[in-house]
């Protein structure tokens, strides 16, 4: 008989689609098939051909392109000189994530359905397409493609004599478990954060730890909004990028919610432990330390303060001891109850910690073995960078919006990343921020002659900050820039630097300042007061647009 394996590979930008992936990986488990999850870029693409059985999950973002962690396989997939034939073994399915308010609507799952069959891949299913403005979201599709997936799938494999799909009721085993160590043994969370000597160019799995030069707001204290411009030192990183490129930035939670949530769960934040897979052949997180404390775990890597997806709630139903808070968790994890869960967790923004909070009998029953099944980690943030190498070498800056709003839940809601570096204070010391750089979307114009219109009202005008910066410093003269903000007086970033480089002559600048008058100005009006001069660059200097919000 075949040998019932499946492998299960995503592309995921935001981790929607890990999720998804992970979840047919635990439902392929229930039907004893041997199951692997991993994301598309971590797989050996050659090795698709001795695959017999493939789910693909993936998202599609911007404007209609793969997630990072699927870029090189899309581009291997995509090579001319791949025999027709090459996949002609392989049964698969796609599952693709997307949102239909956007053009390219799943593009990335259709193309890759029709490229598969190209190459002699067998399609078990239709290409399924989840659309996250579905009032249910992408479940309204994946729950009744996932029941066809395995009718087919128990169909060509079916279960063993004696064998039954696992039930609901009974709950799986940990991906990993956590093995203490003596107490006695010495702490490691002092040196974690240490620049360490550069093996390569700075990545996700290898951050270079950069130190806080400055952190200054550069809005007026009595402005609603905290906007800061904060600069990084990169010497010794090897880290090179041009205007238009972006640092990927990765966050820790507050101590704050760390102790909150260390005292939830009745843990005890300088225990130290190791993990082990439960199964053989499953790697490590790449991103934790061995050994490593509970601290570390709770502040470095479980993102407690993201909004809790249905997952969350399914596998926390398990562990509850208590009636009430069971029936309304297997609510929450039910597809009838997906508009219960969304008024309760996305609608308000609540968060992991706060969810917990709520479910204080189920919460204080967690084994910690199951940590990194519940919660996701956190992931990386990205920014435009806002400087250039050339006027500020060895040097990263951004500017930055402290992200602060108010839903129906009396606690503000507090953005993870900006919270965190705004509070970073340069003068306590040596403060380091893990960060790597990651090319951009945007292109300046290699001819130096080249006029170049930007429009950045904002903090969309960062980008442009490092692309004026970089031309300036190459002598070019042709920048035009329309910067909005609400008043002249509380939000005009940068705006000795823009002034200085007009009467130089290398800026010509246009502003909106939309609350310093009775009708309100935007650069729209801007652009359409000054059509005359825009079309004149376009026409006869073929000047290059760019738009940033």
């Amino acid at each position: 008989m075949a040998e019932r394996k499946l492998l299960v590979l995503f592309g995921s930008q935001t981790g929607t689609a890990q999720d998804t992936a992970e979840r047919i990986g635990r439902e392929a488990k229930r039907r004893h098939l041997r199951c692997r999850v991993e994301a598309l870029d971590c797989c050996d693409v050659a090795n698709l051909i001795h695959e017999p059985l493939v789910v693909f999950v993936c998202a599609t973002t911007g404007q209609g392109d793969p997630p990072d962690n699927m870029k090189m396989f899309w581009r291997f997939l995509f090579r001319k000189n791949l025999p027709p034939g090459s996949l002609c073994q392989l049964d698969y399915a796609v599952l693709g994530l997307g949102d239909s308010s956007y053009p390219k609507f799943n593009f990335v799952a259709k193309k890759l359905h029709k490229r598969v069959l190209q190459l002699g891949g067998n399609p078990l299913l239709p290409v399924a397409l989840g659309d996250d403005q579905h009032d249910l979201g992408p479940d309204a599709v994946v729950d009744p493609w996932l029941l066809a997936l395995w009718d087919k799938i128990l169909t060509l494999y079916p279960l063993s004599p004696g064998l039954e799909i696992i039930s609901p009721d009974v709950r799986l085993p940990p991906k990993y478990t956590l093995h203490y160590l003596p107490e006695d043994s010495p702490d490691p969370d002092s040196d974690l954060l240490q620049p360490t000597a550069p093996r390569a160019v700075p990545c996700e799995l290898h951050p270079f730890a950069a130190r806080v030069l400055s952190n200054q707001r550069v809005t007026a204290q009595s402005h609603f909004q905290d906007v800061r411009l904060i600069e990084f030192d990169i010497t010794g990183s090897g880290i090179t990028f041009s205007a238009g490129d972006v640092v990927m930035i990765q966050p820790q939670n507050c101590p704050e919610d760390v102790q909150q949530f260390c005292q939830l769960l009745r843990l005890d934040p300088h225990r130290r432990f190791v993990l082990k897979p439960t199964e053989p052949g499953t790697s490590l997180p790449p991103l934790l330390p061995q050994p490593c404390t509970i601290r570390h775990l709770v502040t470095h890597y479980l993102d407690i303060s993201c909004v809790p997806r249905r997952s969350f709630f399914e596998l926390l139903s398990y562990f509850s001891t208590n009636e009430l808070e069971r029936e309304k968790l297997q609510e929450f994890s039910s597809a009838q109850g997906q508009e219960e869960l969304y008024s309760y967790c996305n609608r308000p923004r609540r968060t992991t910690l706060e969810a917990l909070w709520d479910f204080p009998h189920t919460t204080c029953a967690i084994p910690a073995d199951y940590l990194l099944d519940l919660i996701p980690r956190i992931r990386p943030r990205a920014f435009s960078i806002a400087s250039s190498m050339l006027a500020h070498p060895e040097r990263i800056q951004i500017l930055m919006a402290v992200v602060q709003y108010k839903t129906r839940l009396s606690k503000p809601r507090r953005g993870l990343c900006s919270t965190w570096l705004a509070s970073l204070n340069p003068q306590q010391g040596d403060v380091r921020v893990p960060l790597w750089v990651k090319k951009g979307g945007m292109k300046f114009p290699a001819d130096p002659a080249t006029p170049v219109i930007m429009i950045g009202p904002g903090t969309g005008v960062a980008p442009f900050r490092a692309a004026i910066q970089e031309r300036v410093a190459q002598g070019c003269r042709g920048n035009c820039l329309f910067f909005g903000c609400r008043q002249k007086s509380k939000d005009f970033y940068c705006q000795a630097e823009w002034e200085e480089l007009v009467t130089k002559g290398f800026l010509t600048l246009f502003t909106a300042f939309s609350r310093d008058q009775e009708e309100k100005v935007y650069v729209q009006h801007r652009i359409q007061e000054n059509r005359r001069l825009l079309w004149e660059l376009l026409s006869s200097g073929n000047a290059h647009i760019y738009l940033a919000g």
